[in-house]
């Protein structure tokens, strides 16, 4: 939700000025850091539930890492459109590091079929986030005919509709878990 509302106060202020447009789109960019980042918070907590070693590896490590690149997207000289692709880059890279702690998950909860749903799903969540942000980069379709989607149907519309849809299959992907969690029996220390 934090992501949402840094996004929605960014389209409706950042017309303001430019002072202003680059303090929202620098808040646009912090609040998708933020989401990547707490999207990861529930399904490790509760996949490695009865690991808190690993669970405070992955956690602090996503943790650090969103920190490093929300301070960095905040940095005014990488808000010019030059640095579109390695504001993209950055989110990807944040993103894509959850394939380290979900193999592991995968390994430590070989045969249950609810962690293979799960990842199923943050797979979806995986392939939906790249599409968009493949749509934000290349802008397309507007490259392709200036002006045609000037309205509705341009690249940045897609790219929030794949987003909302990749938090939905993320969503998804969490109740998973913890009905797995809810279903296993108590850890064993």
């Amino acid at each position: 939700m934090g992501c949402l509302i840094c996004s929605s106060l960014s389209h409706l202020l950042a017309c303001h000025s430019k002072r202003f447009s680059l303090f929202f789109w620098r808040l646009d960019y912090a609040g998708i850091s933020l989401m990547i980042i707490c999207s990861f918070y529930a399904p490790i907590y509760y996949a490695f539930f009865c690991n808190p070693f690993a669970r405070q590896l992955y956690l602090g490590s996503i943790s650090v890492l969103g920190v490093l690149v929300i301070i960095t997207l905040l940095s005014p000289s990488l808000s010019a459109p030059r640095f579109r692709h390695l504001r993209a880059a950055l989110f990807l890279t944040m993103g894509f590091s959850g394939v380290i702690p979900a193999a592991h998950a995968l390994v430590l909860h070989w045969g249950h079929p609810h962690i293979f749903v799960a990842l199923g799903y943050e797979l979806a969540m995986a392939l939906l986030y790249a599409t968009g942000a493949g749509f934000y980069v290349s802008r397309i379709p507007e490259r392709w005919k200036p002006g045609a989607f000037d309205i509705a149907g341009h690249s940045h519309q897609l790219f929030h509709v794949l987003v909302v849809l990749g938090a939905l299959a993320h969503s998804v992907a969490t109740l998973v878990i913890l009905d797995f969690r809810r279903g296993s029996p108590t850890c064993a220390f």
